[in-house]
């Protein structure tokens, strides 16, 4: 048995077994063991993993798409009639305060503890772009609104109104909600910038907030919000570029690993390998290496990819997995986006919709902001 962090020999071909992945993803869309019960609240981001999983490898004919696109609507806090609760819009995580499971065609249930959180307003988003939906039915000002509200003045994020941890990873969230919805009026963009900027820590990687430990995943969500942002060179010099892109290939041991002395984990093949991606320089990293730990993670009877080799597998590493085979290039798995991280063709979508909204009305929000290829 390949211990934790231990590489696969180079030589053993490994099968990918995509089908199995099909319907550990479908299995995720249907029913979850009692493990997941403390993840209730944030079920839309399970959704997401299993529906771009599926997207990534070209198997969406298997889900019901309006039922889908149903379900994710019915979770969009919309404002009441007062407009009292616009700092609250969003997409919340699940009909976990028990608010009925039918999208509302008039004023929004107002509750005292009912709100957005930026990341299932991200993923909500990403869900409905997945699913081909026009985004006709999303309330862009309430949307927008609530996410200014979660902004604080070093520019960071709140994940939800009432406050909670504040860091790089709310801020990507935000930026992929304006740029998903082609208006950046819902974030101060120049404190977000000034935020990315004092995070990077004295060894090179970005950290999760100024003065913390550089790490793979706030290092993805910092040059990718750049990249969303069209401002990655205003912000970096060539040399300090240089120098993020040698921290994130010295992660690389067989598969990837988030910091320095940690083990390796399918989901940094990911996070560091887009990137890398992103910074032109992925493809000085050992695509074998990388290929063979990933698989090693697979679960051959119920599908999946775990953290570690004879692990559990579960959504997020599954969907991280197959991402990061997307990257190294896996045969007949889509591409992915690898800065908003959702599938080539959901992109392209997105793309189109902003061509349409920007020939019907044009948008001064969006005129400095470069699209992101």
């Amino acid at each position: 048995m390949a211990e934790e962090g231990n590489p696969v020999a180079e030589s053993e071909e490994i099968d990918f077994l995509k089908d199995r992945h099909v319907i550990f993803f479908q299995r995720c869309l249907q029913i979850l063991p009692e493990r997941y019960c403390s993840l209730e609240t944030s079920r839309l981001t399970i959704v997401f993993f299993a529906l771009s999983g599926l997207d990534i490898l070209n198997t969406l004919d298997v889900v019901d798409k309006p039922s889908l696109i149903e379900y994710v609507y019915s979770l969009q806090v919309l404002p009441t009639e007062d407009k009292s609760n616009l700092g609250r819009c969003g997409f919340r995580g699940s009909s976990h305060l028990g608010i009925p499971y039918n999208p509302s065609k008039g004023p929004g249930v107002n509750h005292p503890y009912d709100s957005g959180h930026v990341a299932m307003t991200y993923t909500g988003l990403a869900c409905l772009i997945i699913l081909g939906d026009d985004l006709s039915r999303v309330n862009k000002e309430a949307c927008l609104s609530g996410l200014k509200a979660l902004q604080l003045e070093d520019g960071s994020f709140y994940a939800v109104p009432e406050g909670s941890e504040n860091d790089m990873r709310f801020v990507y969230c935000a930026a992929c909600i304006c740029y998903m919805l082609d208006d950046w009026s819902g974030m101060d963009i120049k404190k977000a910038l000034d935020y990315i900027r004092r995070s990077m820590s004295y060894d090179n990687g970005v950290s999760q907030g100024a003065g913390l430990e550089s790490h793979g995943g706030s290092t993805f969500c910092a040059i990718a919000t750049l990249c969303l942002m069209g401002k990655l060179e205003a912000i970096f010099t060539e040399k300090e570029l240089n120098r993020i892109r040698r921290w994130c290939i010295m992660r690389q041991q067989n598969g990837f690993h988030g910091r320095p002395n940690k083990p390796v984990d399918t989901c940094y093949s990911f996070w560091v390998g887009a990137t890398l991606e992103l910074l032109d320089v992925f493809q000085y990293t050992n695509f074998e290496k990388n290929r063979n730990y990933i698989l090693s993670t697979q679960d051959r009877l119920v599908g999946g990819f775990a953290k570690w080799p004879d692990s559990h597998p579960d959504a997020l590493h599954a969907y991280f997995g197959i991402c990061a085979l997307s990257l190294i290039g896996e045969y007949n798995l889509m591409k992915v986006h690898p800065a908003l991280n959702v599938s080539r063709r959901a992109f392209e979508h997105l793309q189109h919709l902003h061509q349409t909204w920007r020939a019907q009305n044009s948008n001064p929000h969006t005129e400095s902001v470069p699209i992101c290829t």
